[in-house]
């Protein structure tokens, strides 16, 4: 039986046997006893994408009262769902990631913590996943393919938008449908489609930085 510690790039967190490529973690949520998910889906702002094989250590799985284990299909996955790379096991990213922070928003690198605040009220609105309009584009209905609408375009690689209860990478100048195994064949911007991934997470992109995608990716771009 699967356990319950997979992310979608919703932020949803649901059992199924694919894992991914990404652990990471929102603080203590589960019951080490019965290795189920608590009533709360954090407990820190600090919403970390770390490494599944780091020096050599393992860890049982949601077995300890210790940082709940989450898994991600790939890095844009887990960016999408509001996560950052760990300045622990991931250092030299997050480093690059704060750098390209501070480019796209033209300030000295800030503290972890300042892009958790931020991040903070970027992904979520009393409670509820917040999605955003896409660049100039807005949630006015009207047909966002690439054709038709630069600012949808013009998302960096990497960031992901939501149209209804489906998720959507852009990379090479492709829309490609999200799934736990991984991406599907391109399909045009769909109607009514909202940027999912954080916008100071989508400058972070546009200003040099370079999740980590999920092979299939690359096969049906």
């Amino acid at each position: 039986m699967p356990l319950q510690n997979r992310v979608t790039p919703f932020g949803d967190i649901v059992a199924t046997p694919y894992r991914g490529m990404f652990t990471g973690n929102r603080g203590i949520i589960h019951n080490p006893l019965t290795r189920t998910l608590l009533g709360r889906r954090w407990t820190t702002k600090a919403w970390l994408i770390c490494l599944c094989e780091f020096r050599g250590r393992r860890r049982k799985v949601m077995a300890t009262r210790s940082w709940t284990e989450l898994f991600f299909l790939d890095e844009a996955t887990a960016l999408a769902a509001g996560h950052r790379p760990c300045f622990f096991c991931r250092r030299t990213d997050a480093e690059a990631f704060r750098d390209a922070w501070a480019r796209a928003q033209g300030i000295p690198p800030p503290h972890a913590s300042v892009m958790d605040e931020v991040l903070h009220r970027e992904r979520l609105a009393g409670g509820e996943r917040r999605l955003h309009d896409l660049p100039g584009g807005g949630a006015s209905g009207v047909d966002l393919t690439f054709a038709t609408n630069p600012a949808a375009g013009s998302l960096p690689d990497g960031a992901m938008v939501q149209a209804g209860g489906d998720s959507f990478l852009v990379v090479g100048g492709r829309v490609l449908p999200w799934s736990f195994a991984g991406y599907l064949a391109p399909v045009e911007m769909p109607r009514h489609a909202r940027l999912l991934t954080p916008p100071s997470t989508v400058g972070a992109l546009r200003a040099g930085y370079r999740a980590v995608l999920h092979p299939s990716a690359m096969a049906v771009a």
